[in-house]
């Protein structure tokens, strides 16, 4: 369980092997047990945090570390992760802590056998609930049971 990051606040991020692939990212907090972020939960914080920061910052933050995304975890762009948080004033670490999770779920997506989506999947959950103003539960589960191609229109109906 190779350890991907570690922040100030002493929170660790780990990639292990979960239900489905090696590409399971685990947090460990202080005092709190090791668990795998759901979707729902870091997007309902994030629509949480987009009261105090505008939707459009989050937006378009995220899609600065979509558009460097890749199937390799990157030490620079954990770096930059870091950077943009730091303008997160009172939220720096939870920032960098989400992104950082987002960035490493694009990873997994990435790696995907027989991916058509990748990365975009996780673009198009976060355009959902920044832009498109959906609730977290709305859009955690928006994909279920759709056909790959499907969601792809989706994507390219937001320009991406």
């Amino acid at each position: 369980m190779p350890i991907i990051k570690c922040f100030p606040d002493k929170s660790i991020i780990e990639r292990d092997r979960g239900t489905f692939d090696e590409w399971c990212i685990y947090l460990i907090r202080p005092q709190i047990k090791r668990y795998a972020p759901k979707d729902i939960d870091y997007f309902q914080r994030l629509i949480e945090l987009s009261q105090y920061y505008s939707a459009q910052k989050i937006y378009e933050d995220f899609v600065k570390i979509y558009e460097i995304t890749n199937t390799e975890t990157s030490p620079h762009v954990l770096e930059f992760i870091t950077e943009i948080a730091s303008s997160y004033h009172n939220n720096t670490i939870e920032i960098d802590i989400l992104y950082t999770i987002l960035y490493l779920g694009m990873v997994a997506e990435e790696n995907k056998a027989n991916t058509k989506l990748g990365k975009r999947i996780k673009r198009l959950g976060m355009h959902q609930i920044m832009i498109d103003k959906m609730d977290a539960i709305t859009a955690a589960n928006f994909s279920k049971g759709m056909k790959w191609q499907q969601i792809s229109i989706e994507c390219k109906n937001r320009g991406f």
